[in-house]
């Protein structure tokens, strides 16, 4: 065991032991890297098996509002979404601590019935766009300010915040700027002002998962009170889900009519998003989507 492991399963331990109450015996202990900014262990003992991840950087209040976040779409009772068991802070690092899905194959019918679930859980409704805690998309902190008017939320707290943060941080030229702030006037007359509905918020495939009865969990939401097209346009990135999670969700919830050509206008946000978390890599498909509207 190498020192930074060592010291790691040490971090662990302490974790353990302030929610558990005692020095449990590690049955299983496994790390995970797959973020940019975040550790993760799985770690199984005798209470149960438990999914503990740590951030590295400057990144205050990211886990605490993800527990709410996880505990708000859990209270809805729609959906599969882990256990919070706590969140803190310990050796001057934040830490999550979660209940870990123990995935089965896949059920037959498992498009379907998450295509019915996420339908059901965007009827949860709220009488202004928006959430009562802020929260981070990544490790960006996303704005959750109430505003009656889905539209002017969607500009507002999505749209203008990460523009004006690529302009700021040069990642988007003055140019390119000026584009978005022209596609803001034109918005409003472009997709449909909906009431709030309750979203994942951060729904591409990476944060779908599979439970032990074989149907969808879903982990690492960035939720709040929007336009649910802005959630069906985002699971279209990155590869997609399958055409019968669509069907099914337009049979519980049906979508106005042309939402196929707003998908690009709803993707600007985790464009944007990507665009300053990772560079330029984004930027022609945002230019594309600037060009056409």
């Amino acid at each position: 065991m190498t020192f930074q492991t060592q010291e790691q399963y040490q971090f662990i331990e302490s974790i353990l032991f302030e929610n558990l109450g005692h020095h449990p015996e590690v049955l299983d202990f496994q790390f995970f890297y797959g973020g940019n900014f975040n550790l993760a262990v799985k770690v199984k003992v005798a209470e149960g098996d438990y999914f503990i991840k740590w951030n590295q950087g400057d990144h205050d209040g990211m886990f605490e509002s993800e527990a709410k976040s996880l505990q708000t779409l859990r209270d809805k009772n729609v959906l599969s979404i882990p256990e919070v068991i706590n969140y803190g802070k310990i050796l001057d690092k934040e830490y999550l601590m979660i209940e870990f899905l123990t995935a089965s194959y896949k059920q037959e019918n498992y498009w379907q019935d998450f295509g019915q679930k996420l339908a059901k859980l965007h009827t949860h409704t709220h009488h202004s766009h928006g959430l009562d805690f802020n929260n981070y998309i990544g490790a960006l902190r996303q704005n959750n300010e109430w505003m009656e008017d889905g539209v002017q939320f969607f500009i507002e707290k999505r749209l203008k915040v990460q523009a004006g943060l690529a302009l700021y941080d040069r990642k988007i030229s003055q140019e390119l700027y000026d584009k978005f702030q022209t596609l803001f006037e034109k918005i409003p007359t472009l997709i449909p002002n909906e009431k709030p509905a309750l979203l994942h918020g951060d729904l591409w495939s990476g944060n779908v998962m599979t439970d032990s009865k074989g149907l969808v969990a879903l982990v690492d939401p960035a939720c709040y009170y929007g336009l649910r097209e802005a959630e069906l346009a985002f699971t279209t990135m990155f590869g997609g889900f399958e055409p019968v999670f669509y069907e099914a969700y337009h049979e519980v919830y049906p979508i106005e009519n042309g939402f196929g050509d707003r998908i690009p206008l709803y993707n600007l946000y985790p464009l944007m998003v990507h665009v300053n978390l990772f560079g330029g890599g984004y930027l022609d498909a945002v230019e594309k989507i600037l060009k056409k509207y």
